[in-house]
């Protein structure tokens, strides 16, 4: 029987936490499966559990390549993969046995669904931090492809190992190495090509947060990077037409962001802060003045970048009131 849908699950050196991984795919109420493994040179004896596990389940597959990264083993599992929808899922975490069949069951009902994220939640609890339980209430806030469109700029709105995508999108655009986290590159190269990406709003994927994932590790993945990612496809969309723009907001974040799009030419006509050490001077060239003189200024397309779930409510508000409309006017970008 061909597969419904293909897991597709890259492997380096998680022996530790592959088996309650690879378990809890070969237990989705989805019995219409195929787990496509791909190990990336691992060192330890992660790839021999696998193999065992495949003896036991033809659903089970295991491709072995070099240590050649993440993207290039995301690639190669890829090409291997034979289902109509493919899954993602990582070596150290566990999806709730619902979670194939709920998200199919959206996916195959809603025809202009590109791809279909999920809610999650964060483990071990004890070591998340109040960012990581901020971020994820923020994940888990959002209920509809509006909402994921609309805060794309913000963080990545759909974690990476509960998408369930189509095969043909994938065949259209995949993952490419950048500079930039794989995943935020493509989410973002998908929006921008139209593709409608959806989130199922139930916690279907247990997401592990630690020392030990990659996310944590590689230079790739830190903050500026991924501000860095956010400026590329600002300046190639929303601000493609414009060399000026308006800045919200000149924190930590608005200076990155700033200095990103300054790389690729494009520079704030005037920023708008709280701070009364910065509002009458200018930065950059670009003067400061306090929010409320919005209406007075060039009607530029302006960047919101302010943290804060409830600072941007507040601040999408009084735009709204003004007449701006969020995604032609003005976008967030935390």
């Amino acid at each position: 029987m061909e597969p419904r849908v293909s897991v597709l699950l890259p492997l380096r050196d998680a022996a530790a936490t592959i088996d309650t991984a690879l378990a809890s795919v070969q237990r989705q109420r989805e019995g219409r499966l195929e787990c496509v493994v791909v190990d990336d040179g691992s060192r330890d004896d992660g790839a021999l559990r696998v193999a065992r596990a495949a003896g036991r389940d033809s659903r089970v597959r295991l491709l072995r390549t070099g240590r050649h990264g993440l993207v290039s083993a995301l690639q190669e599992g890829l090409a291997a993969c034979r289902a109509p929808f493919v899954a993602r899922m990582d070596a150290d975490d566990w999806m709730h046995r619902d979670r194939l069949a709920l998200q199919l069951g959206r996916l195959e009902a809603s025809p202009e669904l590109a791809a279909l994220g999920s809610h999650v939640r964060l483990f071990p609890r004890a070591a998340l931090g109040p960012g990581m339980r901020s971020y994820e209430a923020w994940l888990n806030g959002l209920r509809s492809p509006e909402e994921v469109s609309r805060e794309a700029f913000v963080e990545c709105p759909l974690a990476h190992p509960t998408w369930l995508v189509r095969r043909e999108l994938f065949e259209r655009i995949s993952y490419r190495e950048a500079e930039w986290p794989e995943d935020y590159d493509l989410l973002l190269r998908w929006r921008a090509a139209g593709a409608l990406l959806g989130v199922l709003p139930r916690r279907l994927h247990g997401w592990r947060h630690g020392p030990q994932r990659l996310s944590q590790r590689s230079p790739v993945y830190a903050t500026d990077r991924f501000t860095a990612c956010k400026a590329a496809f600002l300046a190639s969309g929303f601000l493609d037409a414009h060399t000026h723009y308006g800045l919200w907001g000149y924190g930590e974040t608005g200076r990155t962001l700033r200095r990103e799009l300054a790389s690729r030419g494009k520079r704030p006509g005037f920023i708008l802060e709280l701070h009364p050490g910065r509002i009458g001077n200018r930065i950059h060239g670009a003067p400061v003045h306090p929010p409320e003189r919005l209406p007075e200024l060039p009607r530029l397309p302006l960047i919101v970048s302010v943290a804060g779930l409830s600072a941007r409510a507040e601040i999408r508000e009084r735009l709204s009131a003004m007449g701006f409309r969020e995604g032609s006017d003005f976008l967030c970008a935390a």
